[in-house]
């Protein structure tokens, strides 16, 4: 690798650092307060409707944001493709978010992650059942274990362009998950 872009790597990584390391934080004071949370509840408050409400809120929250970290491929999807005019307020505006949605792309999925692990925990402790809703959530529990580590090397540049279609892959089964 040449200099420059050895440089480049080092910057970026060092800019995002940062908002990465405090999302971790975050996101696991949080999964282990819900984990605590939950485990002190009896077994029969597991099985209880408020309790089934708790876990689906969880999800809810993940797919909030995870359609805003979704949005990033969206925009520069769109800036790629070339599909606005230049100049127009549409294309500025979309820069614009590309450039928001990029910064906050992992902090979010981070915290996303962290709330699909509570909501995959409520869901085994409340009843899981052979069901469409409930496999094809397992499934896209599944789907999304490699998106995390692909998203390690694609700052490495070591990806080609795996966190991308393993992103795309979770995409579709998180959409059929939760809309189906």
């Amino acid at each position: 690798m040449k200099e420059g872009a050895e440089q480049e790597l080092r910057t970026l990584w060092t800019k995002d650092k940062k908002w990465v390391l405090l999302s971790c934080a975050i996101t696991l004071v949080f999964v282990i307060y819900g984990i605590w949370n939950m485990f002190h509840l009896t077994s029969t408050q597991w099985h209880d409707r408020a309790f089934k409400g708790l876990y689906k809120n969880y999800g809810s929250q993940a797919r909030i944001i995870l359609f805003a970290v979704l949005a990033y491929y969206i925009l520069k999807t769109l800036l790629q493709k070339r599909w606005m005019k230049h100049g127009s307020r549409l294309k500025e505006g979309a820069i614009l978010l590309s450039g928001i949605t990029r910064k906050w792309h992992s902090p979010l999925a981070i915290l996303a992650i962290g709330l699909i692990v509570l909501h995959i925990i409520g869901a085994f402790l409340y009843e899981f059942k052979l069901d469409f809703a409930h496999m094809s959530g397992l499934v896209a529990g599944v789907a999304l274990l490699p998106v995390p580590i692909a998203g390690v090397f694609r700052y490495r540049r070591l990806d080609r362009r795996w966190h991308m279609r393993f992103g795309l892959i979770f995409a579709i089964l998180f959409l059929i998950h939760a809309f189906l």
